[in-house]
């Protein structure tokens, strides 16, 4: 008697179902985020070694003047390390826009309460970032206000103090922070400035470069302002407040 094969149909086929539209999106957000903070500790990890060729402020920039046509457009950069910048540099830094800088672990949170207090009573939001987030804004992100960039913003910060030294932060945030249209870092900025270089800087030079900071297309180093003297002199006056370039041995 021969045997008839049974035939299979897809009724009777064995089929492994489907994941579901929310397991998939599940699994596509964890390896995203997984490899989003696998990617980001890598950079940063690179970063406290190896000098930065190019931060997000310079790219948005750059990007900027390639859509409006801007053909005069020169990013002037030079890299220095942080032993042939003059100390009154970190220490003008310091004293202007993080005095807590050796102190805190990324955030002043004392500074933060108070903007937020001023904030309440209808006075305007006024920035409180430390140094540390400083670099990461300009090292990683883009410029601009949104709850998305915030968050980055405070995990970048997180990883630069967890991974870098206190002076390794200064030497980079004084090599990548924006001094003028195209001017990167103290070293161009002190060339084209005051034609010398970043470890001949003076007291009163180092205090005029922090003066028009954050904001250096409002306020200019090469025509300052009364706004502009009034805060370097500001600036040279909490210097030595904080005990002159003693003040950079906390960082050890």
């Amino acid at each position: 008697m021969t045997e008839q094969a049974t035939r299979i149909t897809p009724a009777n086929r064995t089929s492994k179902p489907r994941p579901s539209l929310l397991r998939r999106l599940w699994r596509t957000c964890y390896w995203f985020t997984l490899g989003f903070i696998s990617l980001s500790i890598l950079l940063v990890l690179v970063f406290r070694f190896a000098p930065v060729p190019y931060s997000g402020v310079m790219m948005e920039r750059q990007i900027a003047a390639w859509w409006s046509g801007d053909k005069n457009y020169v990013a002037r950069k030079k890299w220095v390390p942080y032993e042939r910048i003059a100390k009154a540099a970190p220490l003008a830094l310091m004293a202007g826009e993080d005095q807590k800088f050796p102190e805190h672990y990324g955030f002043d949170i004392e500074q933060m309460e108070k903007a937020w207090t001023a904030h309440q009573r209808g006075k305007r939001l006024r920035g409180a970032s430390t140094i540390s987030q400083q670099v990461a804004k300009n090292l990683f992100l883009w410029s601009g206000r949104s709850y998305v960039r915030k968050g980055l913003e405070v995990w970048f910060t997180l990883l630069i103090e967890a991974l870098w030294s206190k002076e390794r932060i200064l030497e980079v945030h004084l090599n990548i922070v924006e001094y003028g249209k195209g001017l990167y870092g103290v070293e161009a900025a002190s060339r084209v400035y005051f034609g010398r270089s970043a470890a001949q800087l003076s007291w009163s030079q180092a205090a005029l470069l922090a003066a028009v900071l954050p904001n250096p297309h409002r306020f200019k180093v090469d025509k300052p302002s009364a706004y502009v003297y009034r805060r370097q002199s500001w600036i040279l006056d909490q210097m030595r407040g904080l005990g002159g370039t003693e003040y950079l041995k906390q960082l050890d």
